[in-house]
């Protein structure tokens, strides 16, 4: 708990075909569907749903999925998304919140949900991200640029951030696999 630097990145390449698939017939929103995908798989690891903060393991009941996202003003806003296992009312959600955000330029929190942060940068292929450790941002957070298209192929690298006092590497393995297969289920 009193580690200089408590924050653990792993990185992998996942096939998100499926995914991408799933997003032009349905027309739903890619980023949209990785985002409850990463909220199954994160429902999936106990370890998730525990917050280190101020020397202290909190454990709370449900979760949440942050999402930075561009205001109209053009500047940034970060939107706190409820995890549902419902598909459809997770789209709804995420549309209704992030839509909001975008045109009040006002961020939102769920502070009675644990919140896995997310932060796509689309515009640019990324092969790995490694934030920045601050004592302020303890949440487990996945980070990914665009997707790579190629013969019978599509692909997205992620990193994944977490405080190691939260869960230890093999919980953080199991959950990038749990991602995996969700993704190809979807």
């Amino acid at each position: 708990m009193t580690s200089p630097m408590p924050m653990v990145t792993l990185t992998k390449t996942l096939d998100v075909k499926r995914l991408y698939r799933v997003s032009r017939r349905r027309g739903m929103k890619f980023n949209m569907l990785l985002c409850w995908c990463i909220g199954k798989a994160a429902s999936l690891v106990d370890e998730f749903y525990l917050l280190p903060e101020q020397g202290r393991l909190y454990k709370y009941d449900c979760l949440a999925i942050n999402v930075i996202l561009n205001n109209r003003d053009g500047g940034i806003n970060s939107c706190d998304v409820p995890y549902s296992d419902d598909l459809e009312k997770f789209n709804v959600d995420y549309i209704a919140i992030t839509r909001s955000a975008s045109i009040t330029c006002q961020s939102t929190f769920a502070d009675d949900a644990m919140v896995v942060g997310t932060s796509a940068m689309t515009s640019t292929e990324l092969d790995c991200i490694v934030n920045q450790y601050t004592d302020q941002f303890c949440n487990p957070m996945v980070m990914w640029g665009c997707y790579r298209k190629g013969w019978f192929r599509v692909t997205l690298p992620v990193s994944f951030q977490f405080h190691h006092v939260q869960m230890d590497g093999g919980h953080a393995a199991r959950f990038l696999e749990e991602l995996q297969k969700v993704i190809k289920t979807i």
